[in-house]
Protein backbone atom coordinates (compact mmCIF):
# COMPACT_ATOMS: atom_id res chain seq x y z
CA UNK A 1 0.00 0.00 0.00
CA UNK A 2 1.27 3.44 -0.92
CA UNK A 3 2.57 5.72 1.80
CA UNK A 4 0.36 8.80 1.27
CA UNK A 5 2.74 11.63 2.30
CA UNK A 6 -0.27 13.92 2.49
CA UNK A 7 0.85 15.08 5.93
CA UNK A 8 4.17 14.97 7.75
CA UNK A 9 5.67 11.48 7.73
CA UNK A 10 8.56 10.52 10.01
CA UNK A 11 10.83 7.90 8.45
CA UNK A 12 13.10 5.86 10.70
CA UNK A 13 16.27 5.29 8.68
CA UNK A 14 18.09 2.00 8.97
CA UNK A 15 20.02 -0.63 7.03
CA UNK A 16 18.82 -3.31 9.46
CA UNK A 17 15.13 -4.19 9.24
CA UNK A 18 15.52 -6.08 12.51
CA UNK A 19 15.50 -2.66 14.20
CA UNK A 20 11.94 -1.94 13.06
CA UNK A 21 10.23 -2.89 16.36
CA UNK A 22 12.16 -0.10 18.12
CA UNK A 23 10.61 2.45 15.72
CA UNK A 24 6.99 1.46 16.33
CA UNK A 25 4.91 4.08 18.06
CA UNK A 26 7.36 6.81 17.03
CA UNK A 27 7.94 6.56 13.27
CA UNK A 28 5.32 6.45 10.53
CA UNK A 29 7.46 4.36 8.21
CA UNK A 30 10.94 2.91 7.89
CA UNK A 31 13.43 4.15 5.33
CA UNK A 32 15.30 0.99 4.39
CA UNK A 33 18.77 1.94 3.13
CA UNK A 34 19.35 -1.13 1.03
CA UNK A 35 22.61 0.31 -0.28
CA UNK A 36 24.02 0.04 3.25
CA UNK A 37 22.51 -3.37 4.05
CA UNK A 38 23.88 -6.88 3.75
CA UNK A 39 21.60 -9.10 1.69
CA UNK A 40 18.88 -6.45 1.33
CA UNK A 41 16.52 -8.51 -0.82
CA UNK A 42 16.74 -11.42 1.60
CA UNK A 43 16.03 -9.02 4.45
CA UNK A 44 12.94 -7.77 2.62
CA UNK A 45 11.77 -11.32 2.02
CA UNK A 46 11.99 -12.02 5.75
CA UNK A 47 10.45 -8.71 6.86
CA UNK A 48 7.28 -9.07 8.92
CA UNK A 49 7.23 -5.69 10.62
CA UNK A 50 4.28 -3.39 11.15
CA UNK A 51 5.65 -0.23 9.56
CA UNK A 52 5.58 0.34 5.79
CA UNK A 53 8.90 0.74 4.01
CA UNK A 54 10.37 3.58 1.99
CA UNK A 55 13.22 1.91 0.14
CA UNK A 56 16.34 3.81 -0.86
CA UNK A 57 19.20 2.37 -2.91
CA UNK A 58 21.40 5.45 -2.95
CA UNK A 59 23.99 5.83 -5.67
CA UNK A 60 27.60 6.44 -4.73
CA UNK A 61 27.56 9.67 -6.73
CA UNK A 62 24.82 10.96 -4.44
CA UNK A 63 26.26 9.96 -1.07
CA UNK A 64 25.30 6.28 -0.96
CA UNK A 65 27.15 3.01 -1.38
CA UNK A 66 25.25 1.21 -4.13
CA UNK A 67 27.23 0.09 -7.15
CA UNK A 68 25.70 1.54 -10.31
CA UNK A 69 25.42 -1.76 -12.14
CA UNK A 70 21.99 -3.18 -11.43
CA UNK A 71 21.13 -0.54 -8.85
CA UNK A 72 17.79 0.52 -10.30
CA UNK A 73 16.86 -3.07 -11.13
CA UNK A 74 17.44 -4.07 -7.51
CA UNK A 75 15.27 -1.18 -6.37
CA UNK A 76 12.55 -2.30 -8.79
CA UNK A 77 12.69 -5.82 -7.34
CA UNK A 78 11.72 -4.48 -3.92
CA UNK A 79 8.31 -3.52 -5.32
CA UNK A 80 7.37 -7.21 -5.30
CA UNK A 81 7.02 -6.95 -1.52
CA UNK A 82 3.74 -5.74 -0.08
CA UNK A 83 5.49 -3.91 2.77
CA UNK A 84 7.15 -1.49 0.33
CA UNK A 85 4.98 1.62 0.29
CA UNK A 86 7.42 3.98 -1.43
CA UNK A 87 10.76 4.11 -3.20
CA UNK A 88 13.34 6.87 -3.57
CA UNK A 89 14.70 7.70 -7.04
CA UNK A 90 17.36 10.36 -7.63
CA UNK A 91 16.46 13.30 -9.85
CA UNK A 92 19.87 13.00 -11.47
CA UNK A 93 19.16 9.38 -12.44
CA UNK A 94 16.07 10.58 -14.28
CA UNK A 95 17.60 13.62 -15.96
CA UNK A 96 21.38 13.28 -16.04
CA UNK A 97 22.24 9.59 -15.92
CA UNK A 98 24.34 7.56 -18.31
CA UNK A 99 22.71 6.47 -21.59
CA UNK A 100 19.75 4.26 -20.78
CA UNK A 101 19.56 5.29 -17.13
CA UNK A 102 16.78 7.79 -17.72
CA UNK A 103 14.69 5.11 -19.42
CA UNK A 104 15.31 2.69 -16.56
CA UNK A 105 14.46 5.33 -13.98
CA UNK A 106 11.23 6.27 -15.71
CA UNK A 107 10.31 2.59 -16.11
CA UNK A 108 10.98 2.15 -12.38
CA UNK A 109 8.59 5.00 -11.57
CA UNK A 110 5.91 3.43 -13.77
CA UNK A 111 6.41 0.08 -12.06
CA UNK A 112 6.03 1.77 -8.67
CA UNK A 113 2.74 3.28 -9.81
CA UNK A 114 1.54 -0.15 -10.94
CA UNK A 115 2.50 -1.56 -7.53
CA UNK A 116 0.61 1.23 -5.73
CA UNK A 117 3.83 2.56 -4.21
CA UNK A 118 4.63 6.24 -3.84
CA UNK A 119 7.75 7.78 -5.38
CA UNK A 120 10.09 10.22 -3.65
CA UNK A 121 12.36 11.94 -6.16
CA UNK A 122 15.42 13.22 -4.37
CA UNK A 123 18.37 15.51 -4.95
CA UNK A 124 21.31 16.33 -2.69
CA UNK A 125 24.06 18.90 -2.37
CA UNK A 126 26.80 17.86 0.06
CA UNK A 127 28.81 21.06 -0.33
CA UNK A 128 26.53 24.10 -0.44
CA UNK A 129 23.01 25.49 -0.31
CA UNK A 130 22.07 26.68 -3.81
CA UNK A 131 20.19 29.93 -4.36
CA UNK A 132 16.47 29.95 -3.62
CA UNK A 133 15.68 29.99 -7.33
CA UNK A 134 17.76 26.85 -7.88
CA UNK A 135 16.27 25.15 -4.82
CA UNK A 136 12.78 25.92 -6.07
CA UNK A 137 13.51 24.76 -9.61
CA UNK A 138 15.04 21.45 -8.51
CA UNK A 139 12.18 20.72 -6.13
CA UNK A 140 9.55 21.56 -8.73
CA UNK A 141 11.19 19.27 -11.27
CA UNK A 142 11.50 16.47 -8.72
CA UNK A 143 7.85 16.75 -7.71
CA UNK A 144 6.76 16.55 -11.33
CA UNK A 145 8.30 13.09 -11.58
CA UNK A 146 7.29 11.83 -8.15
CA UNK A 147 4.74 12.19 -5.40
CA UNK A 148 7.19 14.21 -3.30
CA UNK A 149 10.24 16.20 -4.36
CA UNK A 150 13.00 15.91 -1.76
CA UNK A 151 16.09 18.05 -1.38
CA UNK A 152 18.89 17.87 1.19
CA UNK A 153 21.54 20.58 1.06
CA UNK A 154 24.48 21.64 3.21
CA UNK A 155 24.04 24.80 5.26
CA UNK A 156 27.06 26.88 6.23
CA UNK A 157 25.16 29.55 8.14
CA UNK A 158 21.66 30.57 9.21
CA UNK A 159 21.03 32.34 5.92
CA UNK A 160 21.34 29.00 4.13
CA UNK A 161 18.90 27.42 6.56
CA UNK A 162 16.48 30.30 6.08
CA UNK A 163 16.60 29.80 2.30
CA UNK A 164 15.54 26.18 2.72
CA UNK A 165 12.63 27.14 4.98
CA UNK A 166 11.54 29.97 2.70
CA UNK A 167 11.41 27.75 -0.37
CA UNK A 168 9.61 25.06 1.59
CA UNK A 169 6.93 27.56 2.60
CA UNK A 170 6.52 29.00 -0.90
CA UNK A 171 6.23 25.67 -2.68
CA UNK A 172 3.90 24.20 -0.06
CA UNK A 173 1.68 27.27 -0.40
CA UNK A 174 1.69 26.67 -4.18
CA UNK A 175 0.55 23.07 -3.69
CA UNK A 176 3.90 21.45 -4.51
CA UNK A 177 4.63 18.49 -2.18
CA UNK A 178 8.21 18.72 -0.94
CA UNK A 179 10.52 17.30 1.70
CA UNK A 180 13.38 19.56 2.70
CA UNK A 181 16.30 19.63 5.10
CA UNK A 182 19.69 21.23 5.51
CA UNK A 183 22.58 19.05 6.59
CA UNK A 184 25.38 20.06 8.93
CA UNK A 185 25.50 21.93 12.22
CA UNK A 186 24.07 25.16 10.81
CA UNK A 187 21.12 23.37 9.27
CA UNK A 188 20.27 20.62 11.74
CA UNK A 189 17.36 22.61 13.22
CA UNK A 190 15.64 22.64 9.82
CA UNK A 191 14.88 18.94 10.29
CA UNK A 192 12.52 19.92 13.12
CA UNK A 193 11.37 23.28 11.76
CA UNK A 194 10.82 22.50 8.05
CA UNK A 195 7.69 20.42 8.77
CA UNK A 196 6.09 23.55 10.24
CA UNK A 197 6.56 25.15 6.81
CA UNK A 198 5.15 22.13 4.98
CA UNK A 199 7.96 19.60 4.56
CA UNK A 200 6.31 16.19 4.13
CA UNK A 201 9.08 13.84 5.28
CA UNK A 202 11.59 13.80 8.12
CA UNK A 203 14.38 11.27 8.54
CA UNK A 204 16.01 10.06 11.74
CA UNK A 205 18.07 6.99 12.60
CA UNK A 206 16.62 4.28 14.80
CA UNK A 207 20.09 3.85 16.30
CA UNK A 208 21.60 7.32 17.02
CA UNK A 209 25.08 5.88 16.39
CA UNK A 210 24.11 4.97 12.82
CA UNK A 211 23.02 8.29 11.35
CA UNK A 212 22.68 8.19 7.57
CA UNK A 213 23.23 11.93 7.01
CA UNK A 214 25.03 14.77 8.79
CA UNK A 215 23.02 16.63 11.43
CA UNK A 216 20.28 14.06 11.99
CA UNK A 217 18.44 14.02 15.30
CA UNK A 218 17.70 10.67 16.89
CA UNK A 219 14.23 9.32 16.19
CA UNK A 220 12.59 10.11 19.51
CA UNK A 221 13.99 13.63 19.66
CA UNK A 222 12.81 14.51 16.16
CA UNK A 223 9.32 13.16 16.88
CA UNK A 224 9.04 15.26 20.04
CA UNK A 225 10.37 18.41 18.39
CA UNK A 226 8.13 18.19 15.33
CA UNK A 227 5.04 17.42 17.39
CA UNK A 228 5.71 20.25 19.84
CA UNK A 229 6.43 22.83 17.15
CA UNK A 230 3.42 21.78 15.09
CA UNK A 231 1.15 22.22 18.11
CA UNK A 232 2.33 25.80 18.51
CA UNK A 233 2.43 26.77 14.82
Amino acid sequence: MSIPFDSFTLAASTADLGEEPAARGTADCVEFRMDLAEGPLDALEAYDGELPLLVTNRAAWEGGEAAEEGRLDALADTLDHDAVGAIDVELAAIEDGAPGDADRAEALICRARDADAAVVVSTHDFETTPSESVLSDRLRRASEYGDVGKIAVTAHDRRDALSVLSVTHELTHAGVPVATMAMGASGSHTRAVAPVYGSKIGYAPIDPDRATAPGQYDLGTLRRLVDRLSERA
